[in-house]
């Protein structure tokens, strides 16, 4: 059984410029993290999703008519990061219909692939049907998905509301994405529609179209300007009457600072409870083999979570290790769970290594003793750890594989439930 070789990532190494989209297809080396600038971006609505094998579909924006393009598999990397209202998530926190930017790359290894594997030059091809270009890139395996919010606080950028116009609660927004620093020229403005689901963040109140109206805010009805307010807006799409090729929708507007702060606090305390009853994913860097099943194991701490949780990763504290697949999945499950077949140890070391961390890495190295080294804990493999702290709950039957029938075929459902290309 081969396993991806990677890492999650710490958000911080990768705030620094936007990447533009790789000119040649490229394809990720095991045990090296791909370069950022290497990665294909494209953006699409979440319209699948298969939390458990870390991976769903996205009908990807094309130059065509967005409703007739048909939704693209891709598979989350190991390293891969999801964020959602600025803040880590999973993949079972996003909503379907959302709008996503995807940076994504070849498939590391096609043979073991958990989605379809397509022509290098796939995003290059004319999907006809007014469908269009690049709304199927082989470049479906994901280092960073991120929703609307999440992807403007990274760029630093902000939407500017220009003109409302607005009847029985619903209506059209004209706004552009720019840089929050300042306008750099290069803006285009677009058309969005709202209704009277459409939640508007005030500090920590949640509003409706309706309160604003009430408020004077907004108009009962007609044409507004708003001035170029500074705003962050969630994005989904939804069927719009009218001849429109593709015009995306507003699902909530963040109004001031408060209102985002407390969406993302929101979202990591969600993702820091679940990453503590599925424990922290890792990769394993050296191994040294002792006497007897005996070996003290060197591992770097997947990135991209909240710094609470590696605080709870200390010197002389016990620590349960579980082989896993390359979507995370663990692969000791046994009878009852993964945390009957773990690996036991003690942590001799906590290293925070030097210099900036690159993407995939937090930076954090642990040192490990166990007295069973299992197949899982080689060298390269992909791990999961949990601090004897972590609560010890058991997980969903589709959450692990059973070692007693291991197959990468045991995925729930199987990749036959995608389109063959």
């Amino acid at each position: 059984m081969r396993f991806a070789i990677a890492l999650l990532t710490t958000l911080g190494c990768v705030l620094s410029t936007t990447a533009p989209a790789a000119d040649e297809p490229f394809r990720p080396v095991a045990g090296k993290f791909p370069p950022l600038e290497k990665a294909h971006s494209y953006r699409g609505e979440l319209v699948f999703v298969d939390h458990a094998n870390r991976r769903g579909s996205i009908r990807v924006a094309g130059n065509g008519v967005f409703r007739r393009n048909d939704p693209h598999p891709f598979a989350m990397l190991p390293y891969g990061m999801v964020r959602y209202h600025g803040a880590p998530a999973d993949l079972r926190d996003i909503p379907l219909g959302t709008v996503l930017h995807v940076r994504a790359y070849l498939p590391p290894d096609p043979q073991i692939s958990a989605v379809p594997v397509l022509p290098v030059n796939n995003k290059e091809k004319d999907a006809n049907h007014s469908r269009g270009i690049g709304i199927a890139p082989a470049e479906n395996h994901v280092l960073l998905l991120e929703d609307e919010p999440s992807h403007c606080q990274r760029e630093g950028l902000v939407w500017k509301l220009k003109e409302l116009d607005l009847k029985n609660n619903e209506g059209m927004i004209v706004a552009s994405r720019e840089p929050k620093a300042g306008a750099d020229g290069k803006a285009t403005e677009e058309t969005l529609t709202f209704d009277a689901a459409t939640r508007i963040w005030r500090g920590r109140e949640c509003l409706a179209p309706a309160d604003l109206i009430a408020e004077g805010i907004w108009p009962g009805s007609g044409k507004k300007s708003l001035g170029s307010q500074s705003v962050l807006l969630g994005i989904m799409w939804k069927p719009t009457p009218g001849a429109v090729f593709t015009r995306f929708h507003i699902s909530d507007i963040w109004l001031d600072d408060a209102a985002t702060q407390r969406a993302a606090q929101s979202q990591t305390e969600s993702h820091r409870t679940f990453i503590r009853s599925r424990w922290m994913p890792a990769w394993v860097d050296a191994v040294e083999y002792g006497k007897f099943g005996r070996a003290t194991v060197t591992a770097t701490l997947f990135g991209g979570m909240d710094p609470a949780l590696y605080a709870d990763f200390q010197k002389r504290s016990p620590v349960l290790v579980n082989g896993a697949e390359n979507t995370l999945k663990h692969t000791e499950g046994g009878t009852a769970g993964p945390s009957q077949m773990a690996s036991r140890g003690s942590i001799l070391d906590v290293t925070k290594l030097p210099g900036e961390a690159p993407l995939g890495s937090s930076g954090i190295q642990i040192r490990f003793e166990t007295d069973l080294i299992t197949e899982g804990l080689r060298p390269t493999r992909v791990v999961r750890i949990r601090p004897a702290a972590w609560p010890d709950v058991h997980l969903p039957r589709e959450e692990y594989l059973d070692s007693g029938n291991f197959s990468l075929e045991d995925r729930f459902p199987t990749p036959s439930i995608f389109p063959k290309y």
